[in-house]
């Protein structure tokens, strides 16, 4: 076989590994971690609570996920639960521009505090959290239920 051959049909068997490699799918909590935020960060629609100032969405190490929104006028409120309670998450088509993600636990096990509440400040256990996105791919959802389901199992 000539060394041109012998280039041609290396470079067919190792361009293609290297391509599939690029793609590889996730295997660390540390990438999991770092995909749900950036992920939870750009799908988070703020857009439907025009009051809100700003807001905090992230999954922590230990596997919390955490949600604090800041209204104009000073009101908190506060989400969290930890991963190992994770039961369910629905996608619910809305408007033309905005869904929600909802998010199910075993029991009452999602935090909800306000701070700062002209009405009183709440403390209370939930079961479900409706979370308001922008428009998202069924790949991404998909991505990021197993991102969930992963680092449930490791925090048990």
């Amino acid at each position: 076989m000539s060394r041109n051959k012998k280039a041609l049909l290396i470079s067919a068997i190792i361009l293609p590994t290297l391509f599939l490699y690029a793609f590889k799918p996730f295997n660390t909590e540390q990438e999991w971690v770092s995909w749900a935020n950036r992920f939870l960060n750009e799908s988070y629609d703020p857009t439907v609570e025009p009051r809100l100032k700003k807001f905090e969405i992230n999954l922590t190490p230990d596997h919390f996920l955490r949600l604090r929104k800041t209204y104009q006028q000073g009101k908190q409120e506060y989400y969290s639960f930890n991963l190992k309670r994770f039961a369910q998450l629905d996608y619910i088509p809305g408007n033309t521009a905005t869904d929600t993600l909802e998010i199910k636990t075993q029991t009452d096990d999602i935090i909800y505090q306000t701070y700062e509440d002209p009405q009183g400040d709440v403390d209370s256990m939930a079961t479900q959290w409706a979370i308001p996105v922008k428009k998202l791919s069924s790949q991404r959802l998909d991505s990021l239920k197993e991102a969930l389901n992963f680092l449930k199992e490791k925090s048990q």
